[in-house]
């Protein structure tokens, strides 16, 4: 359901970035490294699915055990990902990268499952 205050849309789903107990953001940190335009194209891709959930290809993929990536192609043939779950009705950012090869890394993959079993579900 999509929510009108004031003549705006609101967002279906907020994303929100996962956060270590120490505090630390990690994909936040990840993402300001990037170049302008890829955290530009990277973040419209994230307010896509923000507005737009539930929402499917190109822009956003299940994986499997409650994960998700959205999807972003950036200049140079290059590609993001940032995997996310869904908690308390939040878009949880969980790990960004830059994809090198066709299949997510399996280490990519088992952080953001680490990350996902420390978020209060």
């Amino acid at each position: 359901m999509v929510h009108f205050i004031g003549g705006q849309t609101l967002k279906k789903i907020p994303a929100t970035f996962y956060r270590t107990a120490a505090g630390a953001e990690p994909v936040r940190d990840w993402h300001r490294a990037l170049s302008q335009e890829e955290r530009r194209v990277i973040g419209e891709d994230i307010a896509t699915v923000e507005y737009g959930w539930p929402i499917g290809m190109p822009v956003c993929r299940a994986l499997r055990g409650g994960l998700w990536e959205v999807r972003s192609s950036l200049a140079g043939n290059r590609i993001a990902r940032v995997m996310f779950c869904i908690a308390q009705g939040r878009m949880v950012l969980l790990h960004g990268l830059i994809k090198k090869t066709q299949r997510i890394p399996a280490e990519d993959l088992a952080l953001a499952r680490k990350r996902t079993k420390e978020i209060p579900q």
